[in-house]
């Protein structure tokens, strides 16, 4: 049973990506480095417009940054020098607004003092983010009011946290209906042993507080998201003798993930026989559209998708570009593109729509 890791010192965190980690080349693994094959070419383009100052002291793991973010107002936990942030401020516009959210004092005097250049390279006539200091399990404290925000992100963040089980509750109150978290971090195999939770370079390399993936997917249940997206996985490799030697038996991967607030979803995929229509209206998307690396929609295509899928559709920032027939009035069972249920039943589910 997933237990709070009391063991995780907030204090020695903020002394380690404060003090220690001066620059990205400080890293002693590749957890806290993101694959650029992972980074859309929207993202890129934003990259390039974020300063080297921010740049250079990044250590996320991924690339958190959904797509269709105009106008919508964004949560980053545990932002760091702001590096997600300013990428953020430019997908959203400035009918949007970005916050993040931190607990070390020199990464947010980074982010802070460049804030004024950010805008004025954006051509923003008044910002559109703002820093907050605080802790991430803490954000009712900060003001962040219930179902306030559209989309919450993070970057190799909350594994980093000792009571991950509040940081996904809070994330959830504070989550519009509909609203979607879109997120990146490492996930270990197995859970890690507490004698090695206490090691400041293991912590701070973000692998002692790495969260075992069916604790994760417990905790997520337990705030009402049993439905969980897998965007992207990439095995981290350890090339430190003295780091392999603590955690060689335990196999570490950077994930990346995606879940929705959403009251009807279910812990299968059920089918409704609901059909959802791509209109190829999302901008850069004209051809097709990709909920996950099993759901790609191709435009006007009718596909049979699970109840799940529907609501993600339907009830979602991405409503306005599908049209999705059907409800939940008759049920036919597991969904066939169930993974459990084909293997079960001996259905194909190679195509997975």
């Amino acid at each position: 049973m997933y237990q709070n890791e009391e063991e995780l010192n907030p204090e020695a965190v903020s002394d380690y990506y404060g003090k220690v980690l001066q620059h990205s080349d400080d890293l002693q693994t590749d957890a806290c480095c993101c694959d650029s094959d992972e980074i859309s070419a929207e993202v890129k383009a934003a990259l390039a417009q974020v300063n080297d100052e921010v740049m250079s002291r990044f250590y996320g793991c991924g690339s958190p940054l959904p797509l269709e973010l105009a106008g919508c107002r964004v949560l980053d936990l545990g932002c760091g020098t702001g590096r997600d942030c300013y990428v953020a401020s430019q997908l959203v516009g400035e009918t949007g607004f970005v916050t993040g959210v931190d607990m070390t004092g020199e990464q947010l005097e980074v982010a802070q003092r460049n804030v004024s250049s950010q805008m004025k390279r954006f051509g923003y006539e008044k910002p559109n983010v703002e820093f907050l200091s605080g802790k991430i399990e803490e954000l009712e404290a900060l003001g962040i009011e219930d179902a306030s925000v559209d989309v919450v992100i993070s970057n190799c963040v909350i594994n980093l946290s000792s009571d991950k089980a509040k940081v996904f509750a809070e994330i959830f109150r504070v989550l519009k209906p509909g609203g979607e978290l879109y997120f990146s971090d490492v996930f270990a195999s197995r859970r890690v042993p507490a004698a090695l939770k206490t090691d400041p370079v293991l912590h701070g390399e973000c692998l002692s507080g790495a969260m075992y993936e069916e604790d994760f997917r417990r905790v997520m249940t337990s705030v009402g998201c049993p439905d969980i997206r897998v965007m992207s996985r990439r095995r981290l490799s350890i090339d430190s003798p003295e780091v392999e030697n603590k955690v060689g038996m335990i196999g570490f991967d950077s994930v990346t993930v995606r879940a929705f607030k959403l009251e009807d979803l279910e812990d299968r995929f059920e089918d409704y026989g609901q059909i959802a229509i791509y209109q190829g209206s999302l901008e850069g998307y004209p051809h097709e559209f990709p909920l996950d690396p099993d759901h790609v929609f191709e435009r006007n295509r009718p596909v049979l998708v699970s109840g799940n899928t529907a609501a993600m559709l339907s009830q979602s920032r991405f409503a306005k570009h599908f049209k999705v027939l059907g409800n939940r009035e008759q049920h036919f069972g597991l969904f066939y593109a169930d993974p459990d249920y084909a293997a079960s039943s001996g259905h194909d589910c190679g195509c997975c729509e």
